[in-house]
């Protein structure tokens, strides 16, 4: 199962290679702040991740406050300590 997972990955990261290798002119972006110029694999790679961190972000938020949300129902449950 392990060797799978490797050889997986493996395939992915030659395809990414691959994917910026194709793409490599430039793509301007203004951020009102900065312009900044990168190839279309290293904003494509970019915007992967940063939608990675703000899904697991989201994801993390969103147990945390249900697991809030029953903490207190879970303490009523339990009987005083003398």
């Amino acid at each position: 199962m392990r060797l799978l997972a490797i050889i997986v990955l493996v395939i992915f990261i030659a395809a990414g290679v691959v994917l910026g290798a194709l793409n490599a002119d430039l793509v301007g972006y203004d951020l009102a702040f900065a312009q900044v110029q990168l190839p279309k694999g290293a904003a494509l790679l970019g915007a992967l991740v940063i939608g990675w961190l703000l899904g697991g972000l989201t994801a993390w938020v969103g147990v945390s406050t249900r697991q809030r949300r029953h903490r207190p129902r879970a303490d009523k449950k339990l009987p005083a300590k003398p």
